[in-house]
């Protein structure tokens, strides 16, 4: 193209951009951009001010960044002044070909914010292209008989330009024979016919030479020539004729290969050879083809509608004679649905926040379906149940945008399929996928596997020794999922806590910083916190209670009878007429554990007089199994040992001295003898009065299980009184204890029924005994055995004696009372708990109100309240002194409360009164 001609499609485009240009001043920018320019302009020329149409500034240009989204890069935009400019060359035959409307289509895309604007350029057509014709020459055959008027159709030359620029009429060269006619077709392009004007005689010219030229519409006309060569051929009075001078035909663009299209039909006249037809395309194609003996146009190629949308055949007719007729077949192509939509992303996210706004752009979509009409218009969906939506942009466009909250821990990613439909008969459809990932953000705190933990440690534990672990999980990734574990909290003091537990940060686990003590410390709680590495961190507390479980690591110990300054221990008087069953004294003991390990039972190592005194295996009260005979020795050595329940038990031991005296007179001139040496003879007669003591006791032991057995077999139910009525009613087995009920074992209780003086039968009792019902010593070993409450005869069973009142020096008032429930002592069977502790307490207030005898009084009655006890034990020993372990003592299986059974002691207070207690001057003869 020349310059005039470059400015002259300047010069046309600006009358035809300006009222384009006013219409892109209005607010909304969402329509259609359309500019108009002619085609091959120079490759930079300017198309229009893009950046101005769509209203954006100078100063916006570099943070917009306009580009040009399009398949072929036709068009660019300036960075600079936001022009749209030509990038290749432009040629509308070769992109548009012969569509009556050439219009190039993009999309124009702006960041900051992301939006993308649809852009339409219409190219008009230039005169660039002179009509041509296909041969350089054509021979035509005309039989000198043709009459004047007889048309023949002309080789219709091609000319790729549009509207006016396109061929508008042919040009014949002068002849006197012949003549040119111009005519259109349906759809409005030119062909020539040749008319004949005259009769031809070959005879004078058998030949005829024409030029054919054709002419454009363009300023000025551009113009083609071809040679008509014309041959006079012989006579044929009557040539072919068409049934039909146009055929037209419309056909589905899937219509088979091989189907007939349609059948031309063309009769002669003459006879023989000269009627014989045989058809043929004038110009032969590719598409179609033709039977020459029937006329049938056939279907050889695939139709697409979408390329060529409509054919334009010319068939003649040739009789044997060489007569041709012509007629024209014009075949339409219907579009059918046969294009499936295209979809296409532009600016797609590959991963989005979880905490993104509903709204949020992710892509940009542009749908394409290459039919035309219902079949072209395309609808969009997004398939499955998912928290986003597609939003019409424009014609074909959207945009795919967040429709809901996200949530990474439920779902990490998304598969987004977008199905494309057309409007189509039936309607075709494409999809195309998508995945879009979740970026995590710290929206989850820590969670610990348990509402609170609680852990039993044993005391004495070795320092450093894992106690617990707690575990607490996030489901957040990477540092926001990351626990650490730390202790916020406790109940301990702060600068305490650092010497007792810590935990691991990475495995929460908490480590013992020391041994724990349980007496010291039985319980304590801390609040532990796990915190992830997120920004900002997200934390949650638990709490930890520990509980500190008991061992036996403390021996018991022994509160009375306790030694004098010097080492020496004291001594208890007992009034010789004491009866059986009196209270001497009481054995008071505590162990700090608790539980099994603090439950105390006494037990006899040693005895001087093995049966003359009973020890209460719980209680540990001392009294008189028997009267004082003339014959028993006045000073009386116990040697008690104190257990724990324990495994392995723990022990203490305590000595007992006791002296038989109605005063304290009478005690102190046998107490302070000093020892004689031992003379050998008399150790030897002492062995030999033991030896035949022990022969003596054996003889005994038989007597009596022989009357018994006897008894058992021929006496009547009188003999066995004891086994009748009253506490001692009949024989109960032996059995093993049960614990399941949560009690704990108790020793048996047995009964004794005397036979004179010297035989004793023991049997079991099957009710608890009293607390006067007291464990007789029966030997040395200590093994013990409880009394029956009274004496009875083998000859003349009598019922049982009621029980004699209690001592009155021995009552307290409400307000001496020891224990928790002001009970008094209780019997050995009781509560264990309560009557173990409620006694220690009531003996450390017995030995508290020593300070009334104190005054250096000799009597033996020392006062109400008070057991005539040494000068030694003075005011300072109250109840203040005594620890209160009742706390530690549990029963195991049992929730119930500890109570304390009343009791009573068996046997009357001697007319004396209370016994007295002295220091022994001097040490105990062995």
């Amino acid at each position: 193209m020349g310059s005039g001609a470059v400015e002259r499609g300047r010069a046309e485009r600006r009358p035809v951009l300006f009222p384009l240009l006013l219409s892109l001043f209005s607010p909304a920018l969402s329509e259609q951009i359309r500019y108009r320019i002619p085609e091959e302009m120079p490759k930079g020329s300017v198309v229009g001010n893009l950046a101005k149409d769509l209203g954006f500034g100078v100063q916006e240009l570099p943070t917009r960044k306009l580009r040009i989204s399009s398949e072929k890069p036709y068009f660019t935009v300036s960075a600079e002044s936001g022009e749209l400019l030509v990038s290749s060359r432009l040629d509308r035959e070769q992109i548009c070909g012969k569509r009556p409307a050439c219009a190039l289509e993009f999309e124009v895309v702006a960041e900051d914010p992301l939006n993308f604007y649809h852009v339409s350029v219409e190219l008009e057509d230039i005169n660039d292209h002179t009509p041509k014709f296909t041969h350089m020459s054509f021979e035509l055959q005309i039989s000198e008989s043709a009459q004047p008027g007889t048309r023949f159709i002309l080789e219709v030359a091609e000319d790729a330009d549009m509207a006016s620029n396109s061929l508008q009429n042919y040009k014949l060269s002068p002849s006197p024979s012949f003549s040119l006619v111009n005519k259109e077709k349906q759809d409005g392009s030119k062909y020539p016919e040749l008319v004949l004007e005259k009769m031809l005689d070959r005879e004078q010219q058998s030949y005829h030479r024409l030029v054919l030229t054709a002419l454009d519409g363009g300023n000025p006309p551009l113009s083609g020539t071809t040679e008509l060569r014309i041959q006079v051929t012989d006579a044929n009075d009557n040539p072919p004729v068409f049934t039909k001078e146009v055929y037209r035909v419309s056909l589905p663009e899937n219509l088979p290969l091989g189907t007939t299209v349609l059948q031309v039909s063309a009769t002669d006249q003459d006879e023989g050879i000269n009627s014989e037809i045989t058809y043929a395309f004038y110009r032969p194609g590719q598409v179609f083809t033709l039977n020459s003996k029937s006329g049938e146009i056939i279907l050889q190629k695939t139709l697409d509608f979408e390329d060529i949308r409509e054919y334009s055949l010319v068939v003649e007719g040739r009789d044997g004679g060489g007569l041709v007729a012509q007629c024209t077949v014009e075949i339409s192509i219907k579009d059918e649905n046969d294009n499936s939509p295209e979809v296409t992303f532009h600016s797609l996210l590959e991963m989005i926040l979880e905490s993104a706004v509903p709204g949020t752009l992710i892509a940009l979509i542009k749908i394409h379906d290459q039919d035309s009409g219902e079949n072209g218009e395309v609808n969009c969906q997004l398939e499955g149940d998912i928290p986003f939506k597609i939003i019409s942009s424009s014609k074909n466009s959207y945009k795919l945008v967040t429709d809901g909250s996200l949530d990474r821990e439920l779902t990490p990613e998304y598969n987004i399929t977008i199905t494309a439909t057309d409007r189509g008969k039936p309607p075709l459809s494409s999809s195309k996928s998508v995945t879009l990932y979740i970026a995590d953000i710290n929206d989850n705190a820590p969670v610990f596997q348990q509402a609170s933990y609680t852990v039993h440690v044993a005391e004495n534990n070795p320092p450093g020794a894992s106690i617990a672990q707690v575990s607490a999980s996030d489901p957040d990734l990477g540092p926001n999922g990351q626990v650490s574990y730390s202790i916020v909290a406790s109940d301990l003091e702060p600068r305490a806590l650092l010497s007792y537990v810590s935990v691991s940060a990475q495995s929460g686990v908490v480590f013992a910083q020391r041994a724990f003590d349980h007496e010291q410390l039985r319980a304590f709680q801390l609040t532990l916190q796990a915190r992830d590495h997120g920004s900002p961190a997200l934390s949650a507390n638990v709490s930890l209670q520990v509980l500190v479980g008991d061992r036996n690591d403390n021996a018991p110990r022994v509160l009375y009878p306790a030694l004098g300054p010097d080492g020496s221990a004291l001594f208890d008087t007992v009034p010789r007429a004491a009866e059986p069953g009196y209270l001497v004294t009481k054995v008071v003991a505590v162990d700090a554990d608790s539980g099994h390990n603090a439950w105390l039972s006494y037990h006899v190592l040693q005895a001087s007089d093995p049966g003359l005194f009973s020890l209460g295996l719980r209680t540990g009260e001392v009294r008189t199994a028997r009267a004082l005979g003339d014959k028993d020795a006045a000073r009386h050595r116990l040697l008690v040992a104190v257990r724990d329940g324990g495994q392995p038990p723990l022990s203490a031991t305590a000595t007992l001295l006791l002296v038989f005296a109605d005063s304290l007179q009478e005690a102190l001139p046998d107490l302070t003898d000093h020892p004689v040496p031992s003379d050998p003879q008399e150790e030897l007669q002492f062995y030999l009065v033991v030896a035949l003591a022990l022969v003596s006791v054996l003889f005994l032991l038989a007597v009596i299980l022989a009357v018994a057995l006897r008894l058992r077999h021929t006496s009547g139910p009188l003999a066995w009184g004891c086994f009748q009525h009253g506490p001692c009613s009949k024989p109960v087995p032996v059995v093993a204890p049960n614990y399941s009920e949560g009690t704990l074992p108790y020793s048996f209780n047995l009964c004794v029924e005397h036979m004179g003086k010297t035989e004793f039968n023991f049997q079991k009792c099957n009710d608890p005994l009293n607390s006067g019902q007291d464990i007789l010593f029966g030997d040395s070993s200590g093994a013990l055995f409880p009394l029956c409450s009274a004496t009875e005869s083998t000859s003349h069973p009598e019922t049982l004696t009621s029980q004699a009142p209690p001592n009155t020096d021995w009552r307290f008032s409400q307000a001496q009372r020891p224990g928790t429930s002001g009970s008094q002592n209780g019997d050995e069977t009781g509560t264990w708990p309560n009557n173990q502790f409620d006694t220690e307490m009531l003996q450390a207030m017995i030995l508290a109100s020593a300070s009334e005898a104190a005054d250096g009084s000799s009597t033996l009655g020392g006062g109400a309240g008070t057991m005539g006890l040494s000068a030694r034990y003075g005011p300072q020993f109250t109840l203040q002194h005594v620890p209160d372990y009742r706390q530690n003592v549990y029963i195991p299986g049992s929730n119930a409360t500890l109570t304390n059974a009343a009791g009573k002691r068996d046997g009357k207070a001697p007319a004396g009164g209370n016994g007295n207690k002295k220091k022994s001057g001097k040490k105990e003869k062995k």
